[in-house]
């Protein structure tokens, strides 16, 4: 039995692989959609079928990463308190190959510290925040739009953020220490 249609040209981790050379020889900036196509082969559209924009490659496949981390939090043992799974899940969420193309402190790097990238991601924050709130939600029969949920996944979040700058500043720092002394620091100040 053949298949219908044209054979994969490229991947995402190829298109990835190569918007990463081009960003770090010439800045993101500088950088187009077209260039990144020409580097890996392909043409614009077929491009744009992986990604929908530029600012979009960084991010890897991020709807993908979400039903991961969805995953984890369902995964974990649910006879434990609500803050200590999204603990945990944050923790096991942001477990990275060292070996991965790009390497993710490359990518936090990217995303964190461009400009451009700011605004875009405000949109991927929600999503990854969101996560987190209907996760609250469903463990304690509430909206995910409800106050304590929404809360939840706003605080988890700044907490991530906080610990990937950290890691960005020292390149010896661990990035699971840090996430687990930030989400600790805040639950040690507020039960104090």
């Amino acid at each position: 039995m053949s298949s219908r249609g044209r054979p994969v040209a490229t991947s995402p981790a190829q298109i990835e692989a190569a918007a990463f050379r081009l960003f770090a020889e010439r800045g993101f900036e500088a950088v187009t959609m077209s260039e990144i196509a020409a580097e890996v082969g392909v043409g614009r559209r077929t491009l744009f079928r992986y990604f929908e924009s530029k600012n979009d490659i960084p991010w890897g496949q991020f709807d993908q990463t979400l039903e991961h981390f969805r995953a984890i939090l369902r995964e974990l043992p649910q006879d434990r308190p609500v803050h200590e799974v999204v603990q945990q899940g944050v923790l096991a969420f942001n477990e990275f190959d060292p070996a991965a193309e790009p390497p993710h402190r490359e990518r936090m790097r990217l995303i964190l510290e461009t400009p451009t990238l700011q605004a875009h991601s405000v949109l991927r924050y929600a999503e990854w925040r969101s996560v987190i709130a209907e996760y609250v939600a469903e463990r304690l029969d509430l909206r995910p739009d409800d106050l304590l949920p929404r809360t939840a996944g706003g605080v988890a979040l700044t907490l991530a953020i906080s610990a990937y700058e950290a890691w960005l500043e020292d390149p010896a720092a661990d990035l699971a220490d840090l996430l687990t002394a930030t989400m600790s620091a805040l639950r040690s100040y507020l039960a104090d």
